[in-house]
């Protein structure tokens, strides 16, 4: 457990104990923030006893595979959102996957409660930020909640950036001279998965943002514009996401497209050289024939055999590539 609280934005006790966590939670003037790092059943529960929190709120702390959403339990606000980084993939080191990091929350009137089940979303950033903006913090507990999901959107938009320049690659490497291979289409198939996991965590972060601002008092300070601005931030990530959806479609339609291409021009090489070749192999098969027939056992016959082939060889072979056949 770690814990900080301020009061008129200046930190007034860098180290918030769990038998603190009550009288701060009553206090006036000052706000609090309470982080849980991979806390137990029990854990939970004690924290619910000191700030009287409803045994529903626990139930949707310890439930797993929650979408990001936001509920109401009393006067406590409880929100899920998760973070979407790319790493480095185990399996391909050049290439990275995408991970979603959830990051629960209880909304109180003066206090902020995070509970991570693991440590791969680092808050010391977010601390960071809510200490560069002391001022803002004077607006309440609301301050603290913006810090927090404006990191979470921020980060949501350098894994779409990333994802947009991927995108990239993969329509070069599409319209290259060569044709497409198996692992053109892992890619396609490790892009298309990762981008919907991706849309899992991005899409609901509009009804979260905004169930969170409908139950705020807007109260006309500079916190109304941020959250407004917050608020532009995520429709704007989860337009692009949509757009990287269409992309990936797009390109996994275009492959199979140009492979439907790349085979019909394969087909048309393939019948016009053996029209070629049908015509010396027809014309040997006629004068190979144990009848007499103009030219039979002379020269004349060879030479006849010869210019024939040649000439209905060549005037199929320019007849082809006229019509791009060959």
């Amino acid at each position: 457990m770690r814990g900080l609280a301020w009061r008129d934005g200046e930190l007034i006790d860098d180290d918030v104990t769990a038998e603190e966590v009550a009288d701060v939670a009553r206090a006036d003037g000052a706000i609090a923030w309470v982080d849980l790092l991979r806390p137990s059943a029990a854990d939970l529960t004690a924290l619910a006893e000191r700030l009287d929190l409803a045994p529903t709120a626990v139930d949707d702390i310890l439930s797993a595979h929650e979408r990001p959403k936001v509920t109401r339990h009393g006067r406590i606000l409880y929100f899920t959102v998760y973070s979407a980084p790319l790493v480095t993939d185990t399996e391909h080191p050049a290439e990275e996957r995408l991970v979603t990091n959830r990051i629960s929350g209880l909304v109180l009137p003066n206090m902020l409660v995070t509970i991570r089940l693991d440590d791969r979303f680092m808050m010391e950033p977010i601390v960071a930020r809510w200490q560069d903006n002391q001022d803002l913090l004077k607006s309440g507990v609301g301050a603290l909640l913006h810090g927090l999901l404006d990191a979470v959107v921020d980060e949501h938009f350098d894994t779409i950036q990333k994802l947009d320049d991927e995108i990239e690659l993969l329509e070069d490497a599409l319209f290259d001279d060569g044709p497409t291979d198996a692992r053109f289409v892992q890619r396609v198939y490790r892009f298309r998965k990762d981008l919907v996991a991706l849309r899992r965590v991005v899409l609901p972060m509009r009804e979260v943002v905004n169930a969170l601002v409908r139950n705020r008092t807007r109260d006309g300070s500079d916190l109304d514009h941020w959250y407004d601005d917050l608020y532009d931030h995520v429709l704007r990530a989860s337009e692009w996401t949509e757009s990287l959806r269409d992309l990936v479609t797009t390109i996994f339609e275009a492959n199979l497209s140009l492979q439907d291409s790349r085979l019909n021009m394969i087909m048309k090489k393939l019948a016009g050289w053996a029209a070629i070749i049908a015509i010396p192999t027809a014309i040997t098969g006629w004068f190979g024939q144990n009848v007499p027939y103009p030219g039979f056992d002379k020269p004349l016959g060879l030479w006849l055999s010869v210019i024939l082939i040649v000439m209905l060889s060549g005037g199929l072979y320019v007849m082809f590539r006229r019509r791009d056949w060959l």
